[in-house]
């Protein structure tokens, strides 16, 4: 059953779409989420780190909204609590977040739980305490997280090679730098700016997509 969860995943991880509201502009969080499924964003992750819990709950049920129309996967970044509220997919928790065994208590054995990893060693570890995908990373350099070390293509490529869950690649991805990640071993790629900050994200999310199954290990 496990195998089977992991093998579905692993399929859903292949274009994963960070939001942000930096370049909403005009639009609502609605709009360019739906925008990116549309141009084939695989995988949509709810990221906000300056919100109380209600504006939170309401942003989090407003994309969820969106995701359960088109049946795509979400999760919630660092809020377990919004995840189990809203009923999303899972929730994504980084190194110095919540537990993976509270976060599994609290969001039940059948929801995603996914981990940030720079190093093999918090690879490791975040398998054996029941992640069931990484983010590693970042790959490039990036201006969305400050204070972000780069990792070699190198140590991706022994993560990848080591751990048996997905990994996907973060961290400074476009369409300029994407074909470097060949044969990295990686599921998918996230990304944030090279999506929701472009102009037309239909358009670029899915030259995106195009670019990625070029990368990624079948």
């Amino acid at each position: 059953m496990y195998s089977e969860k992991l093998n579905n995943l692993r399929n859903n991880l292949c274009l994963y779409a960070i939001t942000d509201r930096t370049w909403l502009g005009e639009r609502t969080l609605a709009q360019v989420v739906e925008e990116a499924i549309l141009g084939g964003a695989t995988f949509i992750q709810l990221r906000e780190k300056n919100m109380d819990y209600d504006e939170f709950l309401k942003a989090a049920i407003e994309v969820k909204t969106v995701t359960d129309k088109y049946n795509v996967p979400f999760v919630i970044n660092d809020n377990v609590d919004i995840a189990v509220a809203v009923g999303a997919d899972g929730a994504h928790i980084g190194q110095s977040d919540e537990e993976i065994k509270i976060a599994r208590e609290k969001l039940g054995p059948d929801k995603i739980i996914g981990l940030s990893a720079s190093t093999l060693e918090e690879a490791i570890k975040a398998e054996q305490n029941g992640a069931d995908y990484l983010g590693v990373g970042a790959v490039f350099n990036t201006t969305t997280k400050q204070n972000t070390r780069t990792i070699s293509t190198e140590a991706l490529n022994e993560i990848c090679r080591t751990v048996k869950i997905p990994v996907v690649a973060i961290g400074g991805i476009s369409k300029e730098n994407i074909l470097e990640l060949k044969g990295a071993g990686i599921a998918g790629i996230s990304v944030v700016s090279a999506i929701f900050a472009q102009d037309d994200i239909k358009h670029a999310t899915c030259d995106l997509l195009k670019l990625t199954k070029q990368i990624i290990e079948i």
